[in-house]
């Protein structure tokens, strides 16, 4: 494999100064700031698309092995109440990036081509690897985009200073034959499988940027469809009684699970592990077309605002700060960057209009300042939102659900009167309780309503 790349040197000016009292002060400015670089830690946010939180063969009862990512789970802050912004994966993404609700920043579906203007970031949003470049790091996407094509929205236009992926799913047509975008240029298709390709690549950027801090998104396909992995790593599988497809699913996920294991060792090699605070995630639940996958009993797959759909794995990792724990609260996707920003000890810009909220101080073990719990909200169908059609809302233990009604463009507004289930004693939700609390339902579609206009007006401003 060809792995030249067309990388932005570090370059460091020196100005030679005039006066002798003005070249001590600058050459003390300057050991400042590069003290200042020493100490922020690296960080790395790798994202898996389509795993479901039952994909963990920890949480499974080991159907599939998943060693690193489950040693990783051990030696994390595990949320186990963590959410995803959408049950789709450009939504999902947008939020993750912004710390915004994605209708908000104008990615609402997910068909690139069909609806290139609702599947890209507004040119005027912030993301996180804008504030990361702002903040002397070095950025990176590796893997997947799916937040607009073209020069004014593809990653080098919105903070990545490398970018080595793909757009969306068109130039993916196989795992053993796609092509990527190396600093915006094509380049010709690779002899690896794609999962391999990539886990290689987050592991060369690592080492390239070692002595700089870094900010690297790794976007992994897996185990997003088209399915397919190496037939002697599916054969396990077949022989434990799985289908072809679940057996496949699960031999991309711990193919994926390897390269995750060998980006750990690399941080440990380079002696980074300490300073490297680790993200990982999946952007929606799992594939409905593989109904035999196990999803840890909850209702729903992509494409719903049902529990399947949007409770996704999340796990943080920062030996040197966070003592590894399981935590009940609920995180969203907007909550990230704020939360990243607080740990690493950088600005937000003031006039930033976030959703989310740092949970910094929650993963350091303190008192968490602003109550408990907050509302989240969700909805999604394809091309313009319609609010009615599989909407959400999640106020502590309770859940408000508008029912999902099509897969298709739905043609107008749903009648299906919303749900109310309680997710403490009832995570699988199985029982509509909204006849026993109707005003508590009440005020939850209000509040639902009360939302969709607000965000709806934002979808709408010009960008």
């Amino acid at each position: 494999m060809n792995m030249s790349r067309n990388f932005k040197p570090l370059s460091i000016f020196l100005l030679l100064p005039l006066l002798f009292g003005v070249g001590i002060l600058s050459r003390s400015a300057d050991a400042q700031e590069a003290n200042d670089l020493t100490v922020k830690p690296n960080v790395i946010l790798i994202l898996a698309d389509d795993m479901g939180i039952g994909d963990l063969g920890c949480r499974n009862g080991n159907r599939n092995r998943t060693p690193n990512l489950d040693r990783l789970k051990k030696e994390s802050v595990w949320f186990e109440n963590a959410y995803s912004a959408a049950p789709v994966c450009a939504p999902a993404r947008a939020s993750l990036f912004t710390g915004r609700y994605p209708h908000r920043t104008g990615v609402v579906t997910l068909n690139q081509q069909r609806y290139p203007q609702l599947t890209r970031l507004r040119k005027d949003e912030t993301t996180l690897a804008n504030l990361f470049q702002d903040s002397a790091y070095t950025t990176g996407l590796i893997g997947k985009w799916h937040c607009g094509d073209g020069a004014e929205y593809q990653p080098m236009a919105r903070g990545f200073d490398e970018f080595e992926g793909f757009v969306d799913h068109m130039h993916v047509p196989s795992y053993f034959d796609y092509k990527l975008r190396v600093q915006g240029q094509l380049h010709a298709e690779s002899n690896q499988y794609l999962t391999n390709d990539l886990s290689d690549r987050a592991v060369h950027f690592i080492r390239r940027h070692q002595q700089h801090p870094f900010f690297l998104h790794l976007a992994h396909y897996a185990p997003h469809r088209p399915l397919g992995a190496p037939e002697n790593r599916i054969q396990p599988y077949l022989n434990k009684g799985f289908d072809r497809d679940t057996a496949t699913v699960y031999a991309m996920i711990e193919i994926m699970d390897e390269g995750i294991g060998e980006l750990l060792s690399e941080l440990d090699r380079l002696k980074l592990r300490e300073k490297t605070i680790l993200i990982f995630a999946s952007d929606n639940g799992p594939d409905p077309l593989v109904s035999s996958r196990f999803n840890a009993e909850l209702r729903g797959t992509k494409y719903t605002v049902y529990e399947g759909g949007i409770h996704v794995p999340l796990m943080i990792r920062w030996p040197e700060q966070l003592v590894a724990s399981e935590r009940d609260e609920v995180i969203h996707f907007a909550d990230v960057l704020p939360t990243l920003m607080d740990l690493c000890q950088l600005e937000i810009p003031g006039h930033l209009k976030l959703d989310g909220r740092s949970l910094a101080g929650l993963l350091r073990g303190q008192p968490v300042k602003d109550a408990l719990p907050q509302p989240h909200f969700w909805q999604w169908n394809r091309k313009d939102p319609l609010y009615s059609h599989n909407a959400a809302m999640r106020e502590g233990d309770w859940k408000l659900v508008r029912p999902y009604v099509t897969r298709s463009i739905p043609k107008e507004e749903s009648k299906r009167p919303p749900a109310l289930y309680d997710l403490s004693s009832d995570p699988t939700e199985s029982h509509d309780v909204s006849a026993q609390y109707p005003e508590r339902a009440a005020r939850m579609n209000e509040a639902l309503d009360r939302w969709s206009d607000e965000v709806e007006r934002d979808r709408q401003r010009v960008p």
